[in-house]
């Protein structure tokens, strides 16, 4: 399987394509369990201990943005550690075993933005439920 970003890099090259990955120890998210399935909020549980979103929990302030060029070739970060895959498409009952890819972070990644907490955004395309409706909705002033 090969993501968006691989993509884009296999089509341009370097040129001007910089990829930047995603990733948060714990929180909420909105996925949907298959493809076409209907989206839901679904609850991130605490990253795995010795992945990426464990060991940057971990390091002190709890949001980050990693320049990676910077550590391209330190020991600390050319460590395969899982990092947990989260796209259109989640199942955090598989947290334990399925949900993460072997990754080097700067082999992957030209920068790396952590969120220790998330929270599952509301999608504005959607009429919300009175009871959830944000005070702001749908202008977000």
């Amino acid at each position: 399987m090969v993501n968006v970003g691989q993509l884009v890099r296999k089509r341009h090259g370097g040129d001007g394509v910089v990829l930047v990955g995603f990733g948060s120890h714990h929180g909420s998210v909105i996925a949907a369990r298959e493809w076409e399935a209907p989206m839901e909020e679904m609850p991130v549980p605490p990253a795995r201990d010795g992945s990426w979103e464990d060991v940057l929990h971990q390091a002190g302030r709890p949001d980050k943005l990693l320049l990676l060029d910077e550590v391209r070739d330190a020991d600390d970060f050319l460590a395969e550690r899982g990092h947990r895959a989260i796209g259109v498409v989640y199942h955090p009952e598989y947290e334990r075993f399925g949900n993460y890819v072997a990754t080097v972070l700067p082999r992957r990644y030209d920068a790396f933005c952590y969120v220790d907490e998330t929270r599952a955004l509301h999608p504005l395309h959607l009429r919300p439920a009175l009871e959830k409706m944000p005070e702001t909705y749908p202008w977000g002033v």
